[in-house]
């Protein structure tokens, strides 16, 4: 093998936002993995946190958020190639000359096209560019993919579409002077996309096609040997190697198991106690599926069910519940309006409602998240006054619509994640929580995006993360489930044959992260906390569950006569 051949691949994907580049590039990253190819993704500037790209990122899109009222966008675009140069230096490189192909979502073209749009000098975007290329060294991209769609989404400065794809394309009309660029158009589905970005690929590297051949030899073997119900959850899945488990990691495991144990002993209707286990017991824990918690299960029944399923109606509900998030803020509204609903809506009338609950010392957001106040933008003083113009901008621009019609779950998120305060965690909340309806079908498995409280669960479970992302993480954790909990001996009973989803194994982590303050507590993550704070209440009131139909599970449920669970 030659030198060349011993060194990682470099794909990247660029384009202007919203035309699905970040999720054909995950895609491709998994198929790549699943294919036997050592491959890792990654995004510019970057947003892992404890990372300068995250630092930059939050800079970008919050400035507020970290003390800055404005950022001139001269300034702005240097620290984005800042950025870029630490994740070179610190992460990309290493793996490329360790063999590992990388797939990267954006490349310093963004910081020339954007740049240019907002008026950077051209001069400055030169002597940038060329300050990151020196960090590349020899190293280009093997190939550029640049994807289009018909139609993107505006950036929050308001430019449009097709002024961005023109830079885009002027760019890439240079660029294939020194690189190879290819159009990759995302129209239709995200299949035929992929298809043809993976045709590409297998020309770039002349042992890919003996490498992935000889991976599915060895998939193909593998699944011979496994038993009909076990095939179709092996395909695709990856090892833990090289991440480093702890003890924790098997605790994960069995805080899960015992927590849906939980679940099913209360709804079943068994008396108390409904575990041994003392931790369990004491202290308040959400259920291993998300869907399943209280507050969950009153948005999908008795919000987004419960009125008209129109799309606009039926998102305006649901981000209204959510960005309070608390069910007495709800019941406060519809005691006082009656049906809450979009057609009828009025900002004075549901201000004067919050406004005088606030007055009497009534709590109107819930603990659970920390709703980011937007007042930068629309000039209240009270944090409601300003959720519910940002829900008015969103109705305004179409957005309910524009989520209707995205082809994927990423493209929604994007879509959410455009608007002021609006960061990646709520973004991914948010189209969760519109996933539960009809007016999007995108699956739990596309993607995920770790909250804090993952992050440090997912630290007390790994020593070293061998490299991968903590979304990486996430996603093997789920696609390996069955192979853990057999392996340690342990009957996990799902819910009613669905599995868990990325969703629920990212909140895991957050659980398993606060579980292990008292059953490991000389395990540390990126926190410092030492003391589990919610005890355990039961409420009176019963939970009758149900599931978004498009599941197909309530049918196979029980009657249900359950508390609290």
């Amino acid at each position: 093998m030659t030198e060349q051949e011993a060194l990682g691949r470099l794909i990247v994907f660029e384009g202007p936002d919203g035309v699905g580049k970040s999720t054909l590039a995950q895609q491709l990253t998994n198929r790549l993995g699943e294919a036997g190819v050592p491959c890792r993704y990654w995004a510019f500037p970057g947003r892992q946190y404890g990372s300068l790209g995250r630092l930059v990122y939050d800079l970008h899109h919050d400035p507020p958020s970290l003390g800055l009222s404005k950022v001139n966008e001269t300034s702005l675009q240097v620290l984005h190639i800042a950025a870029h140069v630490d994740a070179v230096e610190r992460e990309i490189l290493p793996a490329l000359h360790a063999g590992t192909w990388v797939v990267l979502d954006r490349f310093w073209w963004s910081t020339w096209v954007y740049g240019a749009a907002y008026g950077v000098p051209e001069q400055s975007l030169q002597a940038m560019i060329h300050l990151e290329e020196l960090h590349w060294g020899s190293f280009k991209p093997d190939v550029v993919f640049l994807v289009e769609r018909e139609h993107g989404i505006p950036d929050d400065g308001g430019k449009q579409h097709s002024q961005i794809l023109d830079g885009y394309r002027q760019l890439a009309s240079r660029e294939r002077l020194r690189s190879r660029v290819e159009t990759l158009r995302n129209d239709s589905s995200v299949e035929d996309a992929l298809d043809a970005a993976w045709k590409t690929i297998a020309t770039v590297d002349q042992g890919f096609r003996q490498k992935t051949a000889v991976a599915a030899d060895a998939e193909e073997a593998l699944q011979a040997e496994l038993p009909d119900d076990k095939r179709r959850w092996s395909r695709g899945v990856s090892h833990l190697s090289p991440a480093k488990p702890t003890a924790v990691y098997d605790t994960y495991w069995r805080f899960a198991a015992e927590r849906q144990e939980v679940f099913f002993r209360r709804l079943d209707g068994s008396p108390p106690p409904w575990t041994n286990d003392s931790i369990l017991a004491r202290f308040k824990f959400t259920n291993a599926y998300r869907a399943s918690d209280r507050v969950s299960q009153y948005l999908i029944r008795d919000v987004i069910y419960a009125g008209a399923q129109g799309v606009e109606e039926v998102f305006f509900r649901t981000l209204l519940f959510k960005m309070f998030n608390r069910i007495e803020t709800w019941e406060l509204l519809t005691a006082a309006l009656g049906e809450v609903e979009y057609s009828s809506y009025s900002f004075g009338a549901y201000d004067k409602v919050l406004s005088n609950a606030l007055t009497n010392g009534r709590t109107i957001y819930s603990a659970a998240y920390i709703m980011p106040s937007v007042g930068r933008v629309f000039g209240y003083s009270r944090k409601h006054r300003n959720h519910l113009k940002l829900l008015e901008r969103m109705m305004e621009d179409g957005l309910p619509h524009r989520i209707a019609k995205a082809l994927t779950m990423r493209d929604a998120f994007e879509m959410l994640r455009s608007y002021p305060s609006i960061g990646d965690f709520l973004a991914y909340q948010f189209v969760t929580d519109l996933n539960y309806s009809e007016i999007t079908d995108f699956s739990e498995m596309e993607f995920v995006v770790p909250g804090p409280g993952a992050l440090d669960g997912i630290r007390k479970c790994f020593a070293d993360l061998g490299g991968l992302t903590e979304a990486d993480i996430i996603r093997v954790v789920t696609e390996r489930q069955e192979e853990e909990f057999e392996r340690l001996g342990l009957r996990f009973r799902d819910l009613w044959g669905r599995r868990l989803q990325l969703i629920d194994c990212q909140n895991l982590f957050c659980e398993v992260s606060k579980y292990a303050r008292v059953k490991h507590p000389a395990s540390r993550g990126v926190g410092n906390r030492s003391r589990i704070k919610q005890i355990y209440r039961p409420t009176a009131e019963p939970v009758e569950y149900w599931y978004p139909p498009k599941w197909g599970i309530n049918s196979l449920m029980p009657s249900q006569g359950a508390t609290d669970v």
